[in-house]
């Protein structure tokens, strides 16, 4: 069977450091291809908030919750206009990368993008979780500045004292505002050991701060044990070996106890770690179904997981692609509760085209749906019980009605 996708992507914005598409990453060097595939069959990456310099959503596809009615739809990019666009571009000694975006961007493809060499070389460190950076998170506003959206953790950018909501104005002299987080993310990016100058403003104040980027790496699965048992997983993204980190701390909770998994914020990522982390809460059987230009194919989960373990899964309008993928699963075939608010609504599928000057091209071919059929493109998924504040701990209740916990 053909490969399947990759990783489920994000808009257009939201992806450098987590991409979103299917990704060949062996072929993009043999063979242009980079659609969100993993290894032999695997894979797709989606994510909202992107490690290392990346980014959350820029404001035009807002992760707010979306009217039932009313899906968004998504255009597809003609990928001979792409190609002969960059062709033409190349033979007039012009960027192909540029000319083709221009063709992406008008095409109302808003999955769709184009990466240099370098830029889609970083995404196979991106899957792998790891990647070069000062270890900071943005976002755009709707004013069109940028502003910090969370630090790393011991990173780079927290050791100089960078936090959450600082506005940043410029990047080694250039300024930022009103620039695509994608291109923010680039100029924070770089071969470790080098310097950056980081000019931000905090509360009125302007700070300058040079910072050294540094290799880093992002656990994307954590767990916790709660006084009553309950197992807390939490899910970051999708990067390579996350469902098989799922899978070993459902193999690892106490005997009876519930699980709750938190994809709140999941910007997606590899469609075979999302695979692998919903067959740890399944025996079998479908976990979606995708299209690629019109032809349908199935993801199935593998045969023995957990199906007697009470489970609550947490969401929010930050969980988008291969976490709403997951999500739909578990609550289409009626094995977890899922509690929080409207999912981001990303169920398209995308795949690569290398492009005459080496850049690749990412356009959308199809999209995914749940096992009962439902379009996870566009409207979102809504929770089986609506929570805002206090998400966690009305799950806790819910796992309660089930038999576990308080």
């Amino acid at each position: 069977m053909p490969g399947l996708p990759a990783h489920c992507p994000r808009p257009r914005d939201l992806r450098r450091g987590a991409v979103l598409t299917l990704v060949f990453l062996a072929s993009v060097v043999a063979a242009a291809s980079t659609g969100r595939w993993d290894a032999a069959d695997a894979g797709t990456l989606a994510r909202t908030s992107v490690p290392a310099q990346a980014a959350a959503p820029d404001p035009a596809p807002a992760p707010a919750p979306f009217a039932p009615d009313a899906p968004r739809a998504t255009g597809t990019a003609d990928r001979e206009a792409v190609a002969r666009a960059a062709a033409e571009a190349v033979a007039e000694g012009k960027s192909g990368k540029k000319a083709a975006q221009e063709v992406v961007s008008r095409s109302g493809d808003r999955w769709g993008t184009v990466y240099d060499r370098g830029e889609y070389a970083a995404f196979a460190d991106d899957l792998d979780g790891h990647w070069t950076g000062v270890g900071l998170w943005a976002e755009r506003t709707r004013e069109g500045w940028i502003r910090v959206d969370r630090v790393q953790p011991a990173g780079p950018a927290a050791r100089a004292g960078l936090r959450a909501g600082d506005r940043l104005l410029s990047v080694d002299g250039q300024g930022v505002s009103g620039l695509a987080v994608v291109d923010v993310v680039a100029l924070l990016r770089g071969e470790a050991g080098t310097p950056v100058v980081l000019h931000l403003s905090r509360d009125g104040v302007d700070l300058t701060e040079t910072v050294r980027r540094e290799q880093l790496r992002a656990e994307p699965v954590t767990v916790r044990r709660l006084a009553d048992g309950v197992t807390v997983i939490k899910v970051d993204s999708f990067t390579r070996g996350s469902g098989e980190r799922v899978r070993t701390a459902v193999r690892e909770a106490p005997p009876g106890a519930g699980v709750l998994l938190d994809l709140r914020g999941n910007p997606g990522g590899l469609v075979a770690e999302a695979v692998t982390a919903a067959s740890a809460f399944l025996d079998g059987g479908l976990v979606a179904t995708y299209d690629v230009r019109g032809s349908e194919r199935a993801l199935y989960a593998a045969s023995g997981g957990d199906t007697g373990r009470p489970l609550v899964a947490l969401v929010d309008g930050g969980t988008m692609s291969a976490a709403e993928l997951v999500t739909g699963a578990l609550q289409d075939r009626g094995r977890a509760v899922t509690v929080g608010t409207r999912t981001f609504g990303k169920g398209s599928v995308q795949m690569p085209t290398e492009l005459p000057d080496g850049s690749v091209a990412e356009l959308t071919v199809g999209t995914y749906r749940t096992p009962a059929g439902r379009s996870l493109d566009g409207g979102g998924i809504t929770p089986d019980l609506a929570a805002r504040e206090g998400a966690e701990e009305r799950a806790r209740k819910v796992l309660g009605g089930l038999g576990v916990g308080p």
